[in-house]
């Protein structure tokens, strides 16, 4: 089985606010002395899990990150019979294994401080050990109790692909077998302002001709370039050995990838995109991110080209210096003849699982 698979994308946005900073306009990073739009990982990485080619396609696979399987297990109980009261405590005991308890927010819901990415088995294991301490069985406590819930490998693809980190119980960590890079334009960009208005409807016209609200808000476009880089026997191995569904949630994974964008004012802007480009890269070399290829700003009348060749030098001048080439390529090249498909990369990914 070939080691890694690495993607490269390109995807034009227009304009658009996709991912957010703590003001509300779109993040950035400078780049060569200029200024790019930027998606962080973070928003592609929940982008992918939660578009439907990914979800779809893994359905009972998926994991939920949450604070709140305290609230769930209450539920479970009270379906189950039991008093708020009775099914609190128990709740409380069992959601220790998640996490510490936020005493302060919410203590009725028995609600964790962190989110905790939780697979469906480790879900169906605290129902079931909360029914059998709701029953008075007398159950462990710390990492023996949370042996018995949380497990290091498992079906949930999501948290496979993408890793776990449990503060208060290492050895139940999972490795990310999936690296997803930040995506940035190729191209300079200046964040614009849009002063926006809402009219109010109602208001007579004989009242002052002032809007009913009015804003502030950043937009830019530009062409992405996004690495991702998945190492598949990790995969499997977080996948207790499953093949099958690994070679399922690669293919998954290569469609969601292509097609998924950060929801970040998408009803203001409609920036539905797909990649233009995507280059599938199989083998067992060391993996290489190709964004030195855009230090400098792609400038000219025809970006997308000018990017697509920039890429090509870039992986071409680094397998000359170093004497490597994969082992196997594929390339999607919207508007060029004779390239794959999106199902052939997805394919071509998970080929020899």
């Amino acid at each position: 089985m070939s080691r890694f698979v690495q993607l490269h994308l390109l995807t034009e946005y227009p304009l658009s606010n996709p991912n957010r900073d703590d003001l509300g306009r779109p993040k950035t990073a400078r780049i060569g002395g200029s200024e790019r739009q930027r998606i962080s990982s973070q928003a592609l990485k929940r982008a992918i899990r939660t578009h439907e080619a990914f979800r779809d396609a893994l359905a009972g696979h998926t994991g939920q990150r949450t604070q709140r399987m305290g609230e769930e297990i209450i539920r479970h109980l009270i379906g189950k019979g039991a008093s708020e009261a009775d099914a609190l405590k128990v709740a409380k005991q069992i959601v220790s294994v998640f996490g510490k308890l936020d005493e302060k927010k919410s203590p009725e819901k028995a609600l964790t401080a962190q989110l905790a990415f939780v697979s469906p088995d480790e879900r169906a294991a605290a129902f079931a050990l909360a029914e059998r301490a709701l029953a008075g069985e007398k159950l462990p406590d710390g990492k023996e109790l949370a042996k018995m819930v949380m497990r290091p490998a498992d079906g949930a693809v999501d948290i496979g692909m993408f890793g776990r980190m449990l503060a208060d119980n290492a050895d139940l960590n999972r490795d990310a077998s999936v690296q997803v890079a930040h995506a940035f334009t190729v191209n300079a960009v200046t964040i614009e302002d849009d002063f926006y208005t809402a009219v109010d409807d109602l208001k007579e016209k004989s009242e002052d001709a002032g809007a009913g609200f009015v804003g502030e808000t950043g937009f830019g476009s530009g062409l992405y370039y996004l690495y991702i880089c998945i190492n598949r026997p990790l995969l499997v191995e977080n996948l207790a050995g499953d093949n099958e569904l690994a070679a399922r949630g690669i293919s998954a994974l290569v469609r969601a990838a292509a097609l998924a964008v950060p929801g970040g004012k998408l009803n203001s802007y409609a920036n539905h995109a797909r990649a233009r480009y995507i280059l599938a890269e199989r083998g067992d070399a060391q993996p290489l991110n190709l964004a030195g290829a855009f230090t400098n700003p792609v400038k000219g009348g025809n970006l997308f080209a000018d990017a697509v060749a920039r890429l090509d030098k870039e992986r071409t001048d680094f397998a000359e210096a170093y004497g490597l080439k994969p082992e196997a390529e594929k390339v999607l090249h919207v508007g060029k003849p004779g390239t794959a498909t999106l199902d052939q990369i997805a394919a071509f990914a998970a080929e020899g699982l």
